[in-house]
């Protein structure tokens, strides 16, 4: 969950933090007695389990179809439910599909849905699906995760102007049965349908109310284990349990209480004083100069995860547009010191773009060294001698990275080493996290901080979205026809070895062009109160809330 993105494990926003009084945070909290109980002896009625959490801003998106980050993706799991979730292992488990059925060819899939209701009382039907599905490929929604949804046949011409909505081959037999065929065999296809562009949505609100996810409310209709119960913007979010949801009474809690805290230090102290139950991604994330002391008290759990932080390089900026300035930038940074002094959560050095975790990927590929500062050199002079330029101090690189103490730290620290080792000259770019969103996009930055969470366990989910340049989440304005050519061949491959091989030199073209400087792959980093269970980040840094629990 990619910038936007799944992306964005250290996603520290612009916010306000003085919210924390209208959150009812401090644990489990009882129901109020009636004022005719009041002076008779009545009993409290039964503690509700509630959870308390931050996060760093407002979700950017609160649509299924269109949010993109893990912050919003996280809650969104909670609020909606696909046809299939992922387990605790990142594997898929059957949802509101009971039953599913592959074709021997395995392009067709049948899915038959067990009685479920909406928030609204409406029931869900396959019908939801197929609407949901086709306008988020709908070129006017401008759903940016629109791609993942190219596996099923005719969903990738229609999105890109090619074709019809007509022509996707997305049928629905019945209100309980929902037949999909794919363009070719795609072994992930069932853990792609847990993802939150895969969510259903209530067809008759959306199409009475274009406008039904930008506020708690009667329009606010889902079908998820829980529903959303307030929504202060820019300040907090209350979930509570969905009573009519198909499997209420495997969840636990009775409420979750977020609240949003700009600062990571802040999140730090709330969680000290017991305000707050559980700190870590996508949860805030634990401050750097918190984590040695929570080390020291056995308190920070520490998790590999599938995804890679790495800066995204403007191929159309002033001086990133030359591939051997990118060489530079990428050769000139010491990610092994960066770890260990800087961000301290075992990270590993990224030397490629797909992270080891991913299997067949585990392996060093070669393509760069970490701290190569004669390789950095050379690229450089080499980039100036294409470029026309004489001295290095007059190339000028800005870092440009979202409101957080973390990025701004690894900034500060890459900084000075492309100073120092490269004598460019280097300024940090420093916006709120939609701004900061908006100029990736607009391709307004020259060096940009990003994360990438796999969406799935597959290669092709960090290296899918170069591509082109016009997807949505790819915000380098790189190409290249060959690896273009390489992706579009791994899809169609059906042997797992030479796919996994084509995905290998199709990653390597990219390694040698550089679209981004890969810098360390991820780890999950959180501590929780020892009552807090079932809130282990999985391989891919979801949490399920559905699975949460606080125990006496």
């Amino acid at each position: 969950m990619a910038k936007k993105k799944k992306y964005l494990l250290f996603t520290l926003l612009a916010i306000i933090s003085l919210i924390l009084a209208a959150c009812n945070f401090g644990g489990e909290t009882a129901k109020e007695e009636d004022e005719g109980d009041k002076g008779t002896g009545s009993e409290v009625q039964e503690k509700k389990k509630a959870l308390n959490l931050v996060i760093a801003s407002e979700p950017p998106a609160m649509n299924p179809q269109l949010a993109t980050d893990t912050t919003s993706g996280n809650i969104l799991l909670s609020l909606f439910e696909g046809l299939t979730r992922l387990d605790k292992d990142a594997k898929y488990e059957k949802a509101l599909a009971e039953d599913i059925q592959i074709s021997d060819d395995q392009l067709t899939y049948t899915f038959k849905l067990r009685d479920a209701k909406w928030t609204n009382g409406d029931s869900v039907v396959a019908g939801d699906f197929e609407y949901a599905w086709k306008w988020a490929l709908d070129p006017a929604n401008t759903s940016e995760y629109a791609s993942q949804l190219y596996p099923i046949k005719g969903a990738e011409e229609f999105n890109t102007g090619k074709g019809s909505a007509d022509d996707i081959a997305i049928k629905v037999v019945d209100d309980k049965t929902l037949e999909v065929t794919l363009a070719n065999p795609t072994p992930y296809f069932l853990e792609l349908t847990a993802f939150q562009t895969y969510m259903p949505i209530n067809k008759k609100v959306a199409e009475a109310n274009k406008e039904w996810y930008a506020d708690a409310g009667e329009n606010y209709v889902t079908n998820g284990p829980f529903k959303l119960a307030e929504w202060q913007h820019d300040a907090s979010l209350k979930l509570e349990k969905n009573a009519d949801y198909w499997d209420v009474a495997n969840v636990k809690l009775d409420e979750v209480n977020i609240g949003m805290v700009e600062k990571e230090p802040t999140a730090v102290s709330k969680f000290k004083a017991g305000e707050i139950d559980y700190l870590g991604s996508p949860f805030q994330t634990v401050a750097l100069d918190s984590i040695d002391e929570f080390k020291k008290s056995n308190q920070l759990n520490i998790q590999p995860m599938a995804g890679v932080y790495w800066y995204k390089l403007n191929n159309k900026g002033k001086f990133t547009k030359n591939a051997n300035i990118r060489k530079a930038l990428t050769l000139a940074i010491n990610r092994q010191e960066l770890i260990t002094n800087v961000v301290k959560g075992e990270q590993t050095p990224a030397l490629g773009m797909v992270p080891s975790a991913i299997a067949g990927f585990e392996e060093d590929r070669g393509y760069i060294k970490d701290n190569d500062i004669e390789g950095a050199k050379a690229a450089l002079e080499a980039g100036m001698k294409e470029l026309g330029i004489k001295k290095a101090s007059d190339i000028e690189i800005g870092i440009s990275i979202n409101t957080s103490e973390a990025h701004n730290a690894i900034a500060q620290f890459i900084q000075e080493g492309w100073k120092k080792n490269l004598g460019i000259k280097v300024k940090i770019d420093n916006s709120e996290w939609q701004v900061f969103l908006d100029k990736l996009t607009n391709l307004d930055y020259e060096v940009g901080r990003m994360g990438w969470i796999a969406d799935y366990r597959d290669p092709y989910t960090f290296l899918e979205m170069y591509s082109t340049a016009d997807n949505g989440n790819n915000d380098t304005g790189w190409e290249n026809p060959k690896y273009k050519e390489l992706m579009k061949k791994s899809v169609s491959e059906k042997d797992p070895a030479k796919r996994l091989e084509i995905l290998k030199e199709a990653e390597g073209i990219a390694m040698g062009e550089l679209p981004v400087a890969p810098i360390y792959y991820y780890t999950s980093l959180f501590v929780k109160k020892d009552s807090v269970t079932g809130m282990e980040p999985d391989p891919i840094g979801n949490i399920q809330l559905k699975r949460a629990d606080i125990t006496e």
